[in-house]
């Protein structure tokens, strides 16, 4: 199949087939911004508020673009080659993302949810965040940090982040605990991510 199909002529391509076919029909690149672009834009407002995502979203698609030449299926795939640009450019901001947890550690914390379904999502948005976790995260060290919201903001398996952030899948099980175990000392030993381990499959 080629990803320049007729509509109709079966599956929609593969990520990693448009990657291939935009080398030759650049438009076809368009499907994955469509694909990925809302879920990119989240992870960075996350991370860096609205206002800097629709820079970073931008640029993380504008790099993948420019790269898809290099792009090498074997090592990976697409989605988590995009969250690996992303990461990598809200590197670029690490000034302004300390910045926004500690702002966010001043902000109550209104109605966070209880339960096991509470992740560092609900903690570290705007109207969830509770200061103790939000200081912790801004004291975590870049890479350790990087690796945590990679699992804990875009559900990212070990196996994903290793490819996303070009790592070892053992340096990324020893970044999530050593990040774990930080918040969990700043919260007083109380755990509030409740992550469950991801798969190594």
């Amino acid at each position: 199949m080629r990803p320049s199909q007729a509509p109709g002529d079966g599956p929609p391509p593969g990520d990693a087939e448009l990657i291939e076919g935009s080398r030759q029909e650049p438009e076809l690149f368009t499907e994955l911004f469509h694909r990925y672009f809302d879920e990119i834009h989240g992870y960075a407002a996350r991370r860096l508020g609205t206002d800097a995502a629709d820079d970073i979203a931008a640029e993380t698609f504008l790099a993948a673009f420019r790269r898809r030449d290099r792009f090498d299926p074997a090592k990976g795939a697409v989605r988590p080659w995009l969250y690996g640009i992303a990461t990598n450019l809200v590197g670029l901001h690490r000034r302004a993302e300390r910045r926004r947890y500690r702002a966010l550690a001043r902000t109550p914390a209104d109605g966070v949810a209880q339960g096991h379904e509470d992740r560092v999502t609900a903690w570290v948005t705007a109207g969830g965040a509770r200061g103790d976790l939000a200081r912790a995260l801004a004291r975590l060290s870049p890479g350790d940090r990087d690796v945590l919201l990679l699992v804990a903001l875009a559900d990212l398996t070990y196996d994903e982040v290793a490819a996303a952030l070009d790592l070892k899948n053992g340096t990324v099980a020893s970044r999530l605990n050593r990040a774990r175990r930080k918040l969990r000392e700043a919260l007083g030993g109380v755990n509030p991510m409740l992550i469950t381990e991801e798969s190594t499959a």
